[in-house]
């Protein structure tokens, strides 16, 4: 389960469930002990990382990754004038040296030694120049609605940019640079991979694409089967050009103005459609919008899978089409 994190580098966990029903879409057998564990034993964090975003990422991928995103995290703190940016990251430092804190707690106690600031400022600068992790509970998925931030005990070990890279291929090449700086925040990484040994393939339009050496790739006939992937999820967030997963007519049907991205429905390895669980007492219920002609079919094996993973105590499971 580690090794299904580990692959894709992380996955998108502004919400505790995503990551969990990422991690059950790609592996079989998954079942949700598996992460919690995982994350009380500290192997895997939920922590700011790739666009500044939460990420659930292996420990080691934290202590490897995150100095090289801190110019991504410094960058977004600093959209805020008038902040003594050193001082507050040390403030929050020393604050949450005494024990983990949910930022309902740590914004007031900012506010007190910044008593100029805004405590909705302090806490965000807090939350991207020091190096946090959310602290796991019992919750069902692992996370409670407010969770507390605490320090990591990880000890940075710098991987580099290159690295970086050739973790972002292994999981999803060949990809251009825009892939890559789309997905970690970074930029000027072209000029790292013009340098690094890696092979260029050219796409159907003739645009130029980086692979590690030696990757697979397989054909258009590959068998892709049907799949449920979760809110935020890596695939759709995690290049430039998402015509390769995503259709353009269909991107403002998943991307919101609010800046959701919602669970998509694979079929061919293509989105076809999103879906959304509603739950009524005992019963649960997989609403389907597709985009276009659906067989339902194909759908309703993986589906209700999907619904018995993420509704366990529900006792009615139903697949549906609504607009």
């Amino acid at each position: 389960m580690g090794d299904v994190v580990h692959r894709l580098a992380g996955l998108q966990a502004q919400e505790p469930r995503p990551p969990y029903l990422g991690v059950w879409a790609r592996l079989a057998g998954f079942e949700r002990d598996h992460l919690h564990a995982a994350l009380h034993a500290r192997t895997l964090v939920r922590a700011t990382l790739w666009r500044a975003t939460l990420h659930l990422v292996t420990a080691a991928d934290f202590a490897a990754f995150r100095p090289a995103v801190e110019p991504v995290l410094a960058a977004a703190a600093r959209r805020f004038d008038g902040v003594d940016f050193a001082a507050v990251g040390a403030a929050a430092d020393r604050l949450l040296a005494a024990g983990p804190m949910t930022f309902n707690e740590l914004r007031p106690r900012l506010l007190a030694e910044f008593p100029d600031g805004y405590d909705r400022t302090l806490g965000y600068v807090a939350r991207m120049l020091t190096p946090l992790v959310v602290e796991p509970t019992q919750d069902r998925w692992s996370y409670p609605r407010d969770p507390a931030f605490g320090l990591p005990g990880i000890e940075p070990r710098p991987a580099g940019l290159p690295a970086l890279v050739e973790r972002y291929l292994a999981a999803f090449g060949p990809a251009s640079p825009a892939d890559v700086q789309t997905w970690s925040g970074l930029r000027g990484l072209r000029k790292v991979m013009t340098g690094m040994d890696l092979e260029r393939v050219t796409d159907f339009t003739g645009r130029e694409l980086f692979d590690l050496p030696g990757a697979p790739r397989p054909g258009g006939d590959a068998p892709a089967p049907v799949r449920f992937l979760p809110d935020f999820d890596t695939l759709v967030l995690g290049h430039a050009d998402r015509t390769r997963v995503l259709a353009d007519e269909h991107k403002g049907l998943v991307a919101t103005k609010n800046l959701r991205v919602r669970a998509v429905y694979l079929v061919d390895g293509f989105a076809a459609g999103t879906w959304q669980i509603k739950r009524s007492g005992r019963r649960a219920r997989l609403l389907l919008s597709p985009f276009g002609p659906v067989d339902l079919k194909p759908l309703e094996e993986e589906g209700t899978r999907l619904l018995a993973f993420a509704e366990p105590d529900a006792t009615s499971l139903s697949l549906e089409i609504v607009p």
